[in-house]
């Protein structure tokens, strides 16, 4: 458990999954009862239980959310540790005098392409904001086609536009439940959230691959039959949610060394201009 400022849990038995995260009494963490979580095997359809799950090598996609949230880790040293049949990843989580780091390791043979996503389900009021940085590019997915300003061109796999209105579709508000889910990956590696007094920011770092931040605004919108509100604000290697349609420079791929090393940053508050890019104080 990683303590103050902030306070973070997880249950290395259950996928490596961050179970709290915790600032100042706030918890930032949204979480549903979800039982069939406790006895998952590889290969599960997802099981979405809330908190932050590790997804990798994939988010969307074959296997579901990836390898990662449905294996057992194991603590060495100072370190959460995952082996998978190509790859183990490694990581160590601390606190730091804003907030917390964790730094992640991915060894495997060279060439080897991911995406992997900190699925962050976050418990947020609907007068919720988010800052990203403005004009930063967008690629929304399907799902959002008949939100848009503009037909949805015949097979394609996202269409781009510029936040925080890509498309016409605003995304840096979240609003009531209006039966809709949305998904969208945008081009930059910080993003701060707010609600009302309190901010969180998040940020990630990764020398040589493509950094970005996802996002699912699912405002009662699904699953289909039984849907539930939930925000997914996910720093992501890589630029779209499913491995099978990354083109060229879409995904992370491991170098002729064997290791990705990066570092996702937590920050509990932040200063901001306007609707300018927040910064850590």
């Amino acid at each position: 458990m990683v303590t103050a400022p902030m306070d973070i849990v997880t249950d290395l038995a259950h996928g490596g999954r961050w179970t709290s995260l915790r600032t100042a009494g706030r918890e930032w963490l949204w979480r549903r009862e979800a039982p069939g979580r406790l006895s998952v095997f590889p290969g599960d359809a997802f099981v979405d239980a809330g908190g932050l799950e590790e997804c990798i090598p994939t988010v969307r996609g074959t296997p579901d959310h990836g390898d990662a949230w449905s294996r057992p880790w194991t603590r060495e040293a100072d370190s959460d540790v995952l082996h998978c049949d190509r790859f183990t990843l490694t990581r160590a989580i601390r606190g730091t005098t804003g907030g917390a780091e964790a730094d992640y390791v991915l060894k495997a043979e060279a060439g080897f392409r991911f995406v992997w996503a900190a699925h962050a389900l976050l418990d947020l009021s609907d007068r919720s904001t988010l800052h990203i940085r403005e004009g930063a590019s967008t690629r929304l997915f399907p799902e959002a086609a008949p939100l848009l300003d503009r037909a949805w061109p015949q097979g394609a796999a996202w269409v781009e536009g510029s936040w925080p209105a890509p498309c016409g579709l605003s995304l840096d508000q979240l609003g009531p439940d209006d039966g809709t889910a949305v998904g969208a990956v945008v081009d930059a590696s910080h993003c701060c959230v707010h609600d009302q007094t309190d901010c969180l920011s998040l940020a990630l770092e990764a020398d040589g691959q493509p950094v970005s931040v996802a996002l699912w605004r699912n405002l009662g919108g699904f699953p289909a039959g039984h849907p539930y509100r939930s925000t997914g604000v996910e720093p992501m290697l890589g630029r779209v949610f499913d491995l099978a349609e990354a083109g060229p420079g879409d995904a992370a791929r491991v170098p002729a060394s064997g290791e990705v090393r990066w570092r996702l940053t937590l920050t509990a508050n932040c200063r901001c201009a306007r609707t300018d890019l927040c910064e850590p104080v």
